[in-house]
């Protein structure tokens, strides 16, 4: 990143985005927590379960393990924040559809708005850190030889 607020910006939100990661977590522990093996079958959690038990592991709703490729990055600022937003607003629409799911259960549901909140609030910091870095790349170079001193 060109700027100092930029690195700042994106080193807030990767720091939340752990915290997210360990929210979703506990609630999954906490909604599998005591379930015996054929509950979790019948609930179409068989093969997660025969992988993993009640362990919290990193994957999509369709059962692919997270893994790096799923990270967009280009080494360049511009891009890299794009797929950001990007990112933000795929989490936020994630977390509306699993709040959909959840149908009355409010220890759930309240947990899952919070989250989608802080989506949405990652959205606009992301947002003012691609302004920020466009106002930084399109400042004018000024390049100052003070020839008075080089004697």
């Amino acid at each position: 990143m060109p700027d100092q607020k930029s690195k700042a910006i994106l080193n807030d939100i990767g720091t939340e985005e752990l915290a997210h990661l360990e929210m979703v977590g506990t609630i999954v522990h906490q909604l599998t927590d005591g379930v015996d093996a054929k509950t979790l079958e019948e609930a179409g959690l068989g093969a997660y379960y025969t992988d993993h038990g009640v362990g919290v592991y990193p994957q999509a709703a369709a059962g692919w393990p997270w893994n790096a490729a799923t990270i967009a990055v280009k080494g360049d600022p511009i891009a890299d924040l794009q797929e950001d937003l990007a990112a933000e607003q795929k989490a936020r629409a994630t977390y509306e559809k699993l709040i959909d799911l959840c149908k009355d259960d409010q220890d759930v549901i309240d947990p899952l708005r919070f989250l989608r909140e802080r989506e949405v609030v990652h959205f606009q910091r992301f947002g003012e850190a691609l302004r920020g870095v466009q106002d930084k790349l399109a400042e004018k170079k000024f390049y100052m030889n003070n020839n008075n001193n080089c004697r």
